[in-house]
């Protein structure tokens, strides 16, 4: 019996720990159906974008108000979860507070930790009243639906039980509490118990530990299912960014070739490849479903923390268009999940489902009504690029289906027959400067 609290916690800690595991490797394979993209390039540069933009927080704070609140958040939530580490060792050997020893170090990191804990307590409730009380309008767009308004609720009263219980840990310490240095927001609470037994706080102390620790390890694989994976992913979705001037289009390298080939008078154009070409022809020119897109774009997907400074940032939807960049991410995620979910029911492999992330999911309209500013690729805190899927979505429907509005194939036409985008003879292109 003497060892069974020690068994119970390694027990606890494997569960938590596997089913984390599992959920990173359903992750990562998802993330692996898109197509492979080389991104080895300018490693120094990514580094630099991780440190400021991930670390860093440097976008979060265009923002003021919501930028120091959420650093706040960020950076307590990320040091007090060092004491986690002491939890584990006690849990496992049976000890407490073995850091203890270490003395006034170990009592600045915990007067340190209690701070911070406090800190983060307000932050998320005045996050709370932001989102629920004041209702700011980015929150309450339409794709913000039961679910994506519930789990933002969710992580801000996990926080803050999390935050209560450590505290309420440390105050009814009796130990922690004599010692009388550390306890710099905790020995404002130990009066509530002030009446209470030494056995009773005790036991308190002892519910409030393994309610913190499991709190931890539900919250950890709570994060496959909710928007707050950005904590994870935040950190390779800022290495992996685009490093290329936010105007610049990418181009098919089949149909640059094609086009340079045209160009060139010295090519002739009915020559058959070379039978050693290396030339790759796409088999598919665009993306109508998650599997047609790149790893970096999925990555992107699951990356999305929902703050909505994307679609507040958006001139379509800002005019009442049907756009929000922030529904492009959530549904393209929405869709590599159902797909992941069909490939495990289905033993590893995907089986039509008669659906695809193009139309069932994202219309027509959506993807037409943008501008291609990129204004929602600056706006996004860790380096999202919801224009890219927006527009291999275009070129499916462009390349592959022909559906473009009718003013677009207007222009495209008059670019092959007349050399400009006007419906006017090459020959009477320059007539308007004599007008």
């Amino acid at each position: 019996m003497q060892y069974l609290p020690n068994i119970l916690f390694l027990v606890l800690l494997v569960l938590g720990i596997g089913y984390f595991t599992r959920n990173v490797k359903k992750l990562i394979r998802n993330i692996k159906l898109g197509h492979k993209i080389d991104v080895s390039d300018n490693k120094s540069e990514r580094f630099k974008n991780m440190a400021l933009i991930a670390f860093g927080q440097s976008k979060m704070v265009r923002r003021p108000v919501a930028g120091i609140l959420h650093f706040i958040v960020y950076v307590g939530f990320i040091v007090i979860n060092i004491e986690v580490l002491e939890i584990i060792i006690d849990g496992i050997f049976g000890t407490h507070r073995i850091f203890s020893p270490i003395g006034s170090v170990y009592n600045i990191l915990i007067g340190t930790f209690e701070i911070l804990a406090l800190l983060v307590f307000v932050s998320v409730v005045i996050f709370w009243i932001r989102r629920n009380i004041i209702k700011l309008q980015r929150f309450w767009k339409t794709e913000m639906t039961s679910w994506p308004k519930n789990d933002a609720n969710f992580i801000l009263y996990f926080e803050m039980v999390l935050m209560t219980l450590f505290l309420i840990m440390n105050a009814t310490d009796v130990h922690f509490q004599a010692m009388n240095s550390g306890n710099v927001v905790s020995q404002y609470i130990a009066p509530w118990f002030s009446e209470l037994s030494e056995n009773t706080l005790h036991i308190i102390e002892r519910t409030a530990w393994w309610l913190h620790i499991a709190g931890i390890l539900v919250f950890l694989n709570y994060l496959y299912f909710s928007k707050h994976l950005h904590i994870l992913l935040a950190f390779p979705n800022t290495y992996f960014g685009k490093l290329r001037p936010k105007g610049e289009l990418n181009n098919l390298e089949a149909v640059t070739k094609e086009v340079k080939m045209m160009m060139d008078p010295n090519v002739d154009p009915f020559a058959e490849p070379a039978e050693d070409s290396d030339e790759e022809i796409p088999a598919k020119f665009g993306a109508s479903d998650v599997t047609d897109l790149n790893r970096i774009q999925l990555l992107n997907a699951y990356t999305c923390t929902e703050c909505g400074r994307c679609t507040s940032e958006c001139p379509a939807n800002q005019t009442g268009k049907k756009l929000s960049p922030r529904k492009i991410m959530m549904d393209t995620r929405d869709r590599l999940e159902e797909v992941g979910k069909n490939i495990d029911a289905n033993s590893g492999e995907f089986k039509d489902d008669g659906k695809q992330l193009l139309g069932h999911y994202i219309t027509n309209e959506e993807i037409w009504a943008c501008t291609t500013c990129n204004a929602c690729t600056e706006a996004c805190p860790v380096s999202i690029d919801p224009l890219s899927i927006i527009l291999e979505m275009r070129r499916y429907l462009v390349m592959e289906q022909s559906a473009a509005p009718m003013e677009l194939n207007n222009m495209m036409t008059n670019i092959e027959n007349n050399g400009a985008p006007w419906p006017y003879n090459q020959m009477d292109r320059l007539n308007w400067k004599n007008e």
